[in-house]
């Protein structure tokens, strides 16, 4: 009899969660605007993401640059590599956030990661790492249920408007001294030096926003979270759907303590040692515990198949691509190239609206076919036209289109639905950790995929 009570309290509760829920879709964003215009700004992190997988792809090709690093661009191993260089350092980058997150917040993150980020290409590496971790990480903390898909999105839309920045940044100052061989070094030194001025943009504006509301409640700041969620609902305290979502992040954060203390009663002496020993044990436990490891294979696994799309490829060497597939000249393979970012950024904004209504699997589904086509088609092509492009120039065309849709059916699909669902599937107690490794198998498979284009 009391378990019937229980379940059917529960239930009303649930009924009561969901008729106190906002709008999903562009209505939810509008509703949410505080908290949308919050992860847009955050988000900056995921612009100087893309921004850096995108401005390196024309600069390579560039009359100029190719002069003054002719014996790294020369050589296409040590190109290769020199492109590779930002994976590797976001790889380690992303490894060292998960504990950093869950011990400094993930606003204190994302300030130290932009700190790092201005130190150089492979220190770069290490804060876009901690970047691609912990922004994803605080939008889906700070968000309602009802948008907060759309939230964690916003990371790759931000990715892609970096991207298609870059491009256009590098197609303009392309021409700065003419394309041959009076180019000025100004050519490529202004789109590698410009990426600093988000980085610092961000730095600072990050000092002003709040910190995720679980992160606040796991450290004991009741408190401070309830006038983190008001100020970012725009409700008062006592309202029922603050009340509700604050009972919510409580109860889990308290399961969660409970949990780590019968698991973990040897480090609960809140020492130094201990406490780095909880975390270390956070990390094992994701191998050891098998719920946590089939999440673990799955988020890793998910972001394998995103960088093994080849969209790394696409977007370091692009030109480069575009040129084997019979365009002639620096600045049409440049202008192809800017055609991917835009094609991106155009398809990224329908996910972000709707992906809370339509889901995560028929999004990625689709968008691998699709991409699966497009690749099929292009090797078909390149197989029988690859030494004979001037002569078959409707062929070449044909395969850049192909390369254009398959970037549609990534920005759309594996791009932004993929962040999504690595961000989701974690407990709070082992989310950073969690996250990090997903993240990690991400640039592990980046680097490994742009090391075998070359």
């Amino acid at each position: 009899m009391a378990g019937a009570v229980g379940g059917a309290t529960s239930s009303a509760a649930l009924q009561r969660r969901r008729a106190l829920a906002g709008k999903s879709g562009y209505r939810g964003l509008v509703q949410n605007s505080r908290v949308f215009l919050i992860a847009v700004f955050a988000s900056l992190g995921g612009l100087l993401y893309g921004y850096n997988q995108g401005v390196f792809s024309s600069v390579l090709d560039m009359y100029s640059f190719n002069a003054r690093m002719a014996s790294v661009t020369n050589d296409s191993g040590t190109k290769g590599w020199l492109v590779a260089i930002l994976e590797l350092g976001a790889w380690f980058g992303v490894l060292c956030t998960g504990q950093l997150a869950d011990k400094l917040g993930r606003k204190r993150t994302i300030l130290l990661a932009v700190v790092v980020f201005v130190i150089g290409r492979f220190v770069t590496g290490l804060g876009v790492g901690s970047l691609s971790m912990a922004v994803p990480l605080y939008n889906a903390e700070l968000a309602p249920p009802e948008v907060r898909g759309s939230l964690v999105a916003m990371q790759q839309m931000s990715i892609v408007t970096g991207i298609m920045i870059s491009f256009w940044i590098d197609y303009g100052t392309n021409y700065i001294g003419g394309p041959g061989e009076n180019q000025s070094e100004a050519a490529w030194r202004i789109p590698l030096a410009l990426q600093l001025v988000p980085a610092l943009i961000l730095g600072i504006g990050v000092i002003f926003m709040p910190y995720s509301p679980r992160w606040l409640v796991a450290q004991g700041r009741d408190e401070e979270a309830i006038k983190v969620l008001c100020m970012t609902r725009e409700l008062p305290a006592d309202s029922d759907i603050i009340q509700i979502e604050y009972l919510e992040i409580k109860a889990e954060v308290l399961f969660e303590a409970e949990l780590e203390q019968a698991r973990y009663p040897q480090y609960q002496d809140g020492s130094r040692s201990s406490r780095f020993k909880l975390g270390l044990s956070k990390y094992t436990s994701l191998i050891t515990n098998r719920t946590y490891l089939i999440r673990v294979a799955v988020g890793s696994l998910t972001m394998f198949f995103q960088q093994w799309t080849g969209i790394n490829a696409v977007l370091y060497y692009a030109p480069s691509i575009f040129r084997s597939l019979g365009l002639s000249g620096n600045t049409i393979s440049l202008l192809a190239t800017g055609v991917v970012g835009i094609t991106m950024f155009l398809t990224t904004i329908p996910t972000v609206i709707y992906i809370d209504q339509v889901g995560r699997k028929p999004v990625l589904v689709s968008g691998a076919i699709i991409m699966g086509i497009c690749h099929l088609i292009i090797a078909i092509l390149s197989a029988r036209f690859n030494e004979s492009w001037p002569s078959h120039t409707a062929a070449g065309w044909v395969a850049c289109v192909l390369v254009w849709i398959f970037a549609a059916a990534f920005g759309y699909s594996w791009g932004p639905a993929a962040w999504v669902l690595v961000a989701e599937i974690y407990p709070i107690s082992v989310r950073g950790p969690g996250m990090s490794i997903a993240a990690s198998s991400n640039w592990v498979s980046g680097l490994s995929s742009t090391s075998v284009f070359f």
